[in-house]
C-alpha cells in the first residue's frame, strides 16, 4: 500500500513538474525574445542566428551595456541577498531560495541576449530544480507528503533536465542530463520519470518554439566517409574538449565575485563587443558561431572560422572568470562544429564528395561529449536539436567514444 502511495505521488509529481517546468522554460524564452529584440533588433531563428543587420557599433553597446547592467545585478546578488544555490547541491539537498534563483536566473538569459558569451542552457535547468524543490515543500506542508530521498533527488533531477528539453525541444537530452550528469544512476523508474517529465515540458517550450530544429544542417543519409573521418574528428575534438573543460572548470573556481565584479564584467562585455564589431558571430551561447560554420561552404574561410573558435573558447572561459554565470553546453558544440568542418575542408582535397556539414555535426557532438563528461547526452543532443536521421547514431556513437577515450587520458588526475 505504501509503495502503490509513493507510485502514485511519483506520477503526479512527474506530470505537474512537467507542465509548470515546461511553462517556465517557455516564459525564459519570450523573455529572451524581448531582450534580443530590444537591444539587438532581431529574432533568433536556425536561419538567423545572429544580429547582423545592425550596426558594429551596436552590437559594441549592446553587450557592454549589458554587462554593465549584469554585473550591477549580481553584485548584489552576491553581497546583499541570500546566496545561490548550485545546480550540483540543489540536487544533493541544499535549498535553492526562490526569489534568488528566479533573480540570477533571468540575468542570465538577459546577459546572453544581449551578447555576452556564455551558455543560456544552465538557466533553464536551475528553474526546473527550483520549482521541484518548491513543488516538494508544498507537498510536505500542505498534505504531509514526504518523499524518499532517492525520490527526491530524482525529482530535481529530472526536473533540471526537463527544463533543457523545453527550451531546446529535446526530451531525450533533457532526461540524458538527468540521468547521466546530475542522478547517475539509470533505472527503470528514473527513466520514466526523467522522460516522461522532458517530454511534457517539450511540448510546453513547443506552443513558442514549435518543433524546428535549432541547427538547421543538410540533407542525406551519413555516410561511410563520414565513419572514416570521424576516426580523425573524433580524437581532436576529444582533445580540444578536454582542455576547453579544464577552462571553464577553473574559470569556475576562480569566479570573481567580490567588488571586482563590477568592473571586470563589464571589461569582458567590451571585449566581446570589440570582437563583435568585425566578428558577429561571437556573440551569444554559440548557436550563431556553429550555424555559419556549418553552412560554410567556401574552404578559404576555415582559418577565420578557426580564430573564430579560439577566441569563443577563450571569451566564455574568461567572461565566466569574471563572475557571469551561463552555460557551456552550446559553447562548447560551436568550437566543435568549426573543428569538424574544418577537419571536413581539409579531407574534401584527397577525398571527393565529403560532406563538411556531417563533419561539423560530428565535431560538435565529440567535443560536447569531451567537455561535459557526457557522451550519451552529446550523441543525443545533436541528434535531436539537429533532426538527425538514424544513419547518423554510428559515427556519432564512434566519435563521442574517441573522443571521451582522449579526453580521460587527458582529465586523469596526476598522480603524486
Amino acid at each position: 500500500m505504501l509503495k502503490e502511495h509513493e507510485n502514485l505521488t511519483m506520477a503526479i509529481s512527474t506530470v505537474v513538474l512537467g507542465v509548470v517546468v515546461g511553462a517556465g522554460s517557455l516564459c525564459l524564452g519570450l523573455f529572451l525574445n524581448v531582450i534580443e529584440r530590444l537591444f539587438l533588433s532581431f529574432n533568433e531563428n536556425e536561419f538567423h542566428p545572429y544580429s547582423w543587420l545592425v550596426s558594429p557599433t551596436h552590437r559594441l553597446l549592446s553587450v557592454f551595456i549589458g554587462g554593465i547592467i549584469a554585473a550591477i545585478v549580481w553584485w548584489l546578488m552576491r553581497t546583499r541577498m541570500r546566496p545561490t544555490v548550485s545546480l550540483a547541491k540543489g540536487v544533493d539537498g541544499e535549498d535553492m531560495p526562490v526569489w534568488t534563483t528566479i533573480v540570477h536566473v533571468m540575468t542570465q538569459i538577459f546577459y546572453v541576449a544581449t551578447g555576452g558569451s556564455v551558455g543560456r542552457e544552465l538557466a533553464p535547468r536551475e528553474l526546473g530544480a527550483m520549482i521541484s524543490q518548491t513543488w516538494q515543500r508544498f507537498l510536505k506542508r500542505v498534505y504531509k507528503v514526504e518523499l524518499t530521498e532517492d525520490d527526491r533527488r530524482l525529482l530535481v533531477a529530472a526536473a533540471a533536465g526537463a527544463g533543457f528539453a523545453g527550451v531546446y525541444i529535446a526530451p531525450i537530452t533533457g532526461a540524458l542530463f538527468c540521468l547521466e550528469i546530475l542522478y547517475k544512476k539509470i533505472t527503470k523508474r528514473a527513466v520514466m520519470v526523467s522522460l516522461t517529465m522532458s517530454v511534457i515540458a517539450m511540448l510546453m517550450g513547443a506552443i513558442l518554439k514549435g518543433f524546428r530544429p535549432y541547427y538547421a544542417v543538410g540533407t542525406g543519409d551519413f555516410t561511410l566517409k563520414s565513419v572514416v573521418l570521424v576516426l580523425v574528428i573524433g580524437p581532436i575534438s576529444g582533445l580540444a574538449g578536454a582542455y576547453f573543460r579544464k577552462g571553464f572548470k577553473w574559470a569556475g573556481a576562480k569566479q570573481t565575485r567580490n567588488n571586482n565584479l563590477l568592473w571586470q564584467l563589464p571589461l569582458m562585455g567590451l571585449i566581446t563587443g570589440l570582437i563583435a564589431m568585425h566578428y558577429p558571430e561571437i556573440m551569444g551561447n554559440g548557436r550563431a558561431l556553429a550555424q555559419t560554420a556549418l553552412d560554410n561552404k567556401s574552404a578559404s574561410l576555415i582559418w577565420i572560422f578557426l580564430l573564430g573558435a579560439l577566441a569563443k573558447a577563450l571569451v566564455t572561459t574568461f567572461t565566466l572568470r569574471a563572475g557571469a554565470a551561463g552555460g557551456t553546453l552550446t559553447p562548447s558544440i560551436s568550437v566543435g562544429a568549426v573543428i569538424g568542418t574544418a577537419i571536413g575542408f581539409c579531407a574534401s582535397l584527397f577525398i571527393p564528395g565529403v560532406s563538411i556539414w556531417q563533419c561539423g555535426v560530428l565535431g560538435a557532438s565529440s567535443l560536447l561529449a569531451s567537455s561535459q563528461q557526457a557522451p550519451l547526452m552529446a550523441l543525443f543532443m545533436l541528434f535531436e536539436v539537429s533532426h538527425l536521421n538514424y544513419s547518423a547514431l554510428l559515427p556519432l556513437a564512434i566519435g563521442v567514444s574517441l573522443a571521451m577515450l582522449v579526453s580521460t587520458w587527458v582529465l586523469k588526475p596526476a598522480k603524486d
